[in-house]
């Protein structure tokens, strides 16, 4: 096995978590010119992409009343069920971050309190290529509307006859979302960015994709429009001792690897005995699986390494900054403690990444491509703004104006000193 690592000395940890890599520049001039193009042409513009990558030859952008019913009617009862239990968990989850404003008094007669806002306009990109994400929806959809963002805008790819996902359409419908446009690709988040005719500008940008999507996401951002996270291909790790189920760990390798052939999975285990446990396993269950093709293909991009010590396990596991972390030991939350950089970790034996993916209730939009060292996912605070506040009294700028006065003249700034000066001396 080519990509297995014994106790590896750290001169070969870059090599061991390095994601896979590409050219960007020719990706980037493609997507900037779908940009500029949407930006200077609007519908016209997105409506030639739409035909030109899906096929689909589009008079209206905007879903109607009637295809969003039309959609919800194909949906499965069982499906629909399914979907309720996965927003109600969301909804408890998202809806214990909301935070209380509390003014707090710093010096006598000087009040600073900080209050959330929501963003206003806010986009939410949903994919549909290998798979109609769904679940996407429910986590981006949920919390934008329980922190009172005023206009939600959604943005999915449609199919040739110009239908969207009717699931995704019933989610939309579930948690109160109007604003549904059959745009895919680059050509979404640009009018998302933009806006045209049809589309409404949004103040920030949410939602995962493939590589068009994410360096789209990159350059809007180099305009001023924000975006939730850097994000990437879709990728987890492992963290397996003997006292793991191989066959649970060989499941969530390849319940990521799935995702797509640029998706990566790192498998670190405390013995080489789990490790050959671990890909007999995979290999077995490969056989089943419909998207065998495309996990093969990123198993290709995979490693799999063996740490006998637990402390060097997770040092290792920190550096890579997983977006999914999968703990698979008895010891799970004893060693949770040891993770500081991870997108979102999962622990025990029975605590599959796809739990987290649809129904526990925390949100699957995470940073990858090492991101997580500094970025969380995407959460209620996400969807606000936090503007402070502070109220002086009389008492309150006698108290700390001295204080501000020589700041100011130690910086040179005559005016803001002034603006102080001023009002002692009308006291």
């Amino acid at each position: 096995m080519n990509n297995l690592f014994i106790n590896p000395a750290k001169e070969q940890w870059p090599q061991i978590i390095q994601r896979p890599s590409f050219d960007s520049k020719p990706l980037e001039a493609t997507v900037s010119a779908i940009l500029e193009d949407v930006k200077l042409n609007g519908d016209t513009a997105v409506k030639k992409y739409a035909l030109q990558f899906d096929k689909a030859d589009l008079i209206e952008l905007k879903v109607s009343q009637a295809e969003i019913a039309e959609g919800i009617a194909s949906v499965s009862e069982g499906l629909k069920a399914a979907i309720k239990i996965a927003k109600d968990n969301i909804t408890t989850f998202h809806q214990s971050q909301k935070e209380e404003t509390g003014k707090i008094e710093t010096a006598p007669g000087v009040v600073c309190w900080r209050k959330s806002v929501a963003i206003q306009k806010v986009g939410l990109y949903i994919p549909g290529g290998t798979a109609p994400l769904f679940s996407t929806l429910l986590m981006l959809g949920i919390p934008a509307v329980q922190a009172g963002c005023k206009e939600i805008i959604v943005c999915t790819p449609c199919s040739r006859n110009g239908t969207v996902n009717p699931v995704v359409l019933y989610v939309a419908d579930l948690i109160g979302l109007k604003n549904i446009y059959k745009i895919g690709g680059v050509q979404a988040i640009a009018a998302m960015a933009y806006g045209t005719a049809s589309v409404p500008q949004a103040y920030k940008i949410f939602g995962p994709g493939n590589q068009y999507i994410t360096c789209a996401k990159q350059l809007i951002n180099k305009e001023g429009i924000a975006i939730d996270i850097p994000a990437g291909p879709s990728e987890v790790a492992v963290y397996a001792d003997e006292s793991c189920n191989p066959s649970f760990v060989a499941a969530d390798l390849l319940s990521q690897a799935e995702h797509g052939a640029d998706s990566q999975v790192l498998l670190v285990a405390s013995t080489t005995s789990v490790i050959e446990k671990v890909t007999a396993a995979v290999e077995e269950q490969l056989k089943a699986l419909p998207r065998k093709e495309m996990a093969k293909a990123a198993l290709k991009n995979s490693n799999y390494v063996v740490m006998q010590l637990a402390d060097d396990a997770f040092e290792l596991l920190n550096e890579y900054a997983a977006e999914h972390l999968i703990i698979a030991s008895d010891n799970a939350v004893a060693f949770a403690d040891k993770v500081v950089n991870a997108g979102s970790v999962f622990l025990g034996h029975y605590s599959p990444e796809s739990v987290g993916d649809y129904a526990a209730g925390t949100n699957h939009t995470l940073p990858t491509n090492g991101y997580a060292k500094a970025y969380s996912g995407v959460s209620l605070d996400s969807f606000v703004k936090k503007i402070t506040f502070q109220q002086l009294n009389k008492e309150g700028i006698k108290n700390i104006g001295n204080a501000v006065e020589q700041m100011a003249a130690a910086e040179g700034l005559d005016a803001h000193k002034n603006a102080v000066s001023i009002r002692l001396e009308n006291l």
